[in-house]
This record gives structure tokens, sequence and C-alpha cells, in this order.
């Protein structure tokens, strides 16, 4: 069964056992493997011995949408077609042609259910529109939270620091290991099924064509989004991220502690973009790492020393690379769960903004517009080729991107309009962007989760300062500025 912490009562709405299906609106854990909303959703078909009914739709009136972003959902929606053909569950993949033709669609659907699952997610809009789903429909709607080894709700504070986040983790987190989702939850379910939706829905909010599932066709250019923003080179979809998975496990994970910082060695993952949308769970990475590291729970350590490594009691770099994809995504989900303000430049500990506020007047060395720093147009070449890769690739190495940040808080006028650029930057280009833990990633430029440091520097203050000139002198660059940078 799935876990009571992780479900969420949304309304104090209750089932409707004479309803003639369940419906899981699935709106961030976009794939039908390893999936706790989903077999929650199965858990209720059973129960009320009820057909299941999934929901995937894709608004376009979001902030940053753009042809990136829809290629890569549409892609995992045709994985989830996939995967359900011939299951008896009924899916419909819904794209809005226009901004607020999907208005409506939910109620209709929900109107016949008996009860509607959807996806937990502490972050962009998605907090504010299941709590509006809450307030309007007229049965039960939980929220089911998949997001991390770790459930939203078993720490009730925010932490402010790695370290202190990484304790709690080892004191708190080995009984959730033995709770992980089913890796296919539908696999014996022998639920009734379901061929058609009710009547009028099919009419009025249509199935995305199969050839704009498929990636043919114009589909994209006819949708009101940024076409500006071109899709990535790679494909989305949970197909893609299995492969993902194993690529890095068996091809990149023996040299990820020794390599993950140097650009011109290929170690990194590449799941952000998977895990973000989606389209892999962490608990199925974990679960893929366990096995070839013969490694069950419990080989865990007894002790909550907020030490880096030694916990898991796995390899180096095993060990190396669950520090990244736990401790350090899931404190971001923790403070994104905990604090409405996980975007705000307020949200800042005190010491950071004391001191940003105290050299905010600070001449700079340079300063650069938002277009400049678009363009990849400073004078800087490794900061240059950083940003052309986020421009084309929707990503930029690990470690630079460290560097940007920090670059764009020494270039701008004021912390805040740092702050500003790099979260409109990022979210417009990254794939990975609008997440927990891209904020994470942006707000630590400035001072979340770390410490004061000296010496005190202008701008900077007792913020952690990073150089292009340090950064070329401890990585190997060659072949990243090659590729990223200037063009001929």
């Amino acid at each position: 069964m799935v876990p009571r912490l992780r479900i969420r009562s949304v309304n104090d709405a209750p089932p409707r056992p004479q309803g003639k299906y369940v419906l899981y609106w699935m709106i961030a854990a976009r794939r039908t493997r390893w999936n706790f909303a989903l077999e929650r959703a199965v858990e209720w078909c059973r129960e009320l011995d009820r057909p299941l009914l999934v929901l995937e739709a894709l608004r376009c009136g979001y902030r940053w949408a753009s042809d990136r972003f829809h290629r890569f959902v549409i892609d995992g929606m045709r994985d989830n077609a996939r995967a359900l053909a011939g299951t008896g569950v009924l899916y419909h993949p819904y794209l809005e042609p226009e901004e607020g033709a999907g208005k409506g669609l939910l109620e209709a659907l929900a109107d016949g259910a008996a009860v509607v699952v959807t996806d937990e997610f502490p972050s962009f809009f998605l907090p504010r529109m299941v709590a509006a789903a809450g307030g309007k429909l007229p049965v039960r709607l939980e929220a089911v939270d998949g997001n991390g080894l770790l459930p939203l709700a078993a720490a009730d504070k925010a932490y402010a620091r790695a370290y202190d986040f990484r304790r709690f983790l080892q004191r708190e987190l080995p009984p959730h290991l033995l709770e992980m989702p089913r890796p296919d939850p539908l696999a014996g379910a022998r639920l009734p099924s379901r061929e058609r939706l009710p009547a009028g829905i099919a009419g009025r909010w249509p199935r995305a064509s199969e050839a704009l599932l498929e990636g043919g066709g114009d589909g994209l250019a006819e949708l009101p989004i940024d076409h500006d923003v071109a899709p990535v080179d790679y494909r989305g979809g949970a197909a893609e991220g299995e492969r993902v998975v194993e690529r890095f496990l068996d091809e990149r994970l023996p040299r990820y502690a020794e390599g993950r910082n140097h650009p011109d060695e290929p170690v990194s993952s590449g799941l952000s973009p998977y895990l973000h949308f989606g389209h892999v769970s962490v608990h199925q990475v974990l679960a893929a790492l366990a096995e070839r590291e013969d490694w069950t729970p419990d080989r865990l350590a007894h002790r909550a020393d907020g030490k880096r490594t030694g916990w898991w009691g796995m390899g180096a770099a095993a060990e190396s690379f669950l520090d990244e994809l736990v401790t350090w995504r899931e404190v971001g989900y923790n403070f994104s769960a905990r604090r409405d303000d996980y975007h705000r430049y307020g949200s800042l500990p005190d010491w950071a903004l004391d001191t940003l506020e105290a050299h905010a007047a600070d001449e700079r060395p340079h300063l650069y517009r938002r277009a400049g720093f678009e363009r990849a147009a400073t004078h800087d070449e490794i900061w240059n080729a950083a940003q052309r890769q986020l421009l084309a690739e929707g990503r930029i190495h690990n470690y630079l991107r460290m560097l940007w940040g920090k670059k764009i808080l020494h270039w701008t006028a004021s912390p805040r309009r740092a702050l500003e650029l790099m979260i409109e930057l990022n979210n417009k280009y990254a794939v990975d962007g609008r997440n927990p833990n891209s904020y994470s990633g942006i707000f630590w430029v400035l001072g979340r989760y770390d410490r004061a440091w000296g010496p005190e520097r202008p701008v900077f203050g007792k913020v952690r300062y990073m150089s292009s000139r340090n950064t070329r002198r401890k990585l190997k660059l060659g072949a990243y500025l090659e590729r990223w940078g200037e063009p001929a």
C-alpha cells in the first residue's frame, strides 16, 4: 500500500462510490512505472471496483511555455500512451490549443469520478493549481507525494544547511527505504476496463494526435508558445529516461567521484530533466543502483553525523552520486514544500541578506543587461560557453552552473536584479528549470545552504566568491571550450 505519509487530502469532499471510474490527474509524475500516485489510484479502483481513467494535460499559458518544454513533455505522453495501450486503462493526453481552452476539462471528468488522485509537487504553478482544483471539485481529491526517497511530510521545517538536512536524512530515511513504489502498479491489478470518455469530452477536448505524439507534423508551430526556444536534441519520456539511467550506471558512474567537476569528463548523470518532468523516479534510480552495488538497506551505517560518505554502505562513486541525488536534490524539495517564498529574495538567510545589501552599491567590474547575458556576449570565455550550452542543450555542466550564477551576481547592478536574471534565464532555457532543485542552485549562488566566507569582497561581501581564472586553473576545460566557445 502507498504510505499514508505520502497521501494528502486536498479537500474535504468524500469519495463517491456511485462514480463510474477513478480519475488519475497526472501532472508531475508523468510515468506509468515506480509511481506512488498511479499506485494509489489503482488501490481506489480495487476498493471501489471501478476502472481507471488517466488524464495527462499540457497547458500552453504557463510562464516560459516553449517548443523545448512542450516537446519534452509530449515525448513522455507518447511513452505513456504506448505503456497503457491494451491495459484496460483509458488514457487521455490533452494539449491545450490556445490559452484557456482546457478550462473545465478536469471538472467535467471529475463529475463522473468516484475519487480523483493527482501528484504532489512543491514548485512552480502546480501547488496553486491543485489547491484551486480542490476548492472546485465535488469529489475527494488526493495529492500523492512521489518526489523523493523521503516523504515531504516527514520533515516539519525547512532546513537551512545541507549538513543539517543530511543528518536528518540519516536519522529518518531508513524506514522509508522499505516502502518503495511498485515498479509496475498495474501488474496483476485486473481492473475493470473503460473504453470511452464520458459523452461530450472528446469533442470539446480532443486527444492529442498520434502525429504530434510521435514528433511529426507542425503541431507545435500552431500553438501560442515561444517558438524561439527550440527543442533540445535529446528526447524526453520514460523510455529514454530509463536508457539514460542505464547508460550512467554502466558507463559513467565508475568515474563519477573523480570526474564530476570536470567539464571535459562525460560522467554527469544527465538525469535532471527526466526527474524534473517525472519521467524517471528517484526510487527507480536507487533500485537500479542498488542492484549493481548488490546493496540492501541493512548496509546503512547506524549513525547520523552528517558526513557525505560512508553512510550508505556503497562504493565511493555511488555514495558521491547519492549525495547529489538525495541530499542536495531533496533539501531543495524540503525548502520549497515548507516555504512559500522559496523563489523570493527575502528567503535568503539573514547573514546573506545583510552582506549583499551592505555591498549592493559597490562598483561592478563589468555591467551587462539581460540581452548581453542571454546572447552570451560578455567578456568572459568560460561564462559565454556555459550560456551557449544552456541555449542549445537546455543544461549547463554542474560546476559551471555555479560559476555562471556567481558571475551574474558580479556583473549585475544589484543582487535582486541578479536573482531575477538567473531565474529568468534558467527557467526559460533549462529543461530542468522551474524545479525546487534548480531554485536551490540559483539561491546557493546568493548564500542559501552556505555559510559566510572571508575575506570580505566587493559586491559579494561574505558570500562565497568564484572566479573564471581559478576555474580554468582547477578544471579540465579544453574540449568544453572548443565545443561551446566563440563560433568561427
